[in-house]
């Protein structure tokens, strides 16, 4: 059996246009979350004080970063 015999059932999804109708309202919706969790973030970080802002946005943003990851 060549390769591509054994993948092509595996990649049958690629011309399905609902599976890329369903990837891209995917991303869309990871998009708008990410704008989301960045809003919060500046909006909690303005209320501390100008020396601890920097480090808590980087740890905001680490921490969303990772929970998107996991």
């Amino acid at each position: 059996m060549q390769l591509i015999e054994f993948l092509a059932p595996h990649f049958a999804f690629v011309s399905d246009p609902t599976a890329w109708v369903a990837l891209l309202t995917l991303i869309e919706l990871e998009l708008v979350l990410a704008i989301d969790n960045l809003i919060f973030i500046s909006i909690l970080t303005n209320k501390l004080p100008e020396a601890q802002r920097a480090r808590a946005r980087r740890l905001g943003i680490s921490a969303a970063l990772i929970m998107r990851l996991v």
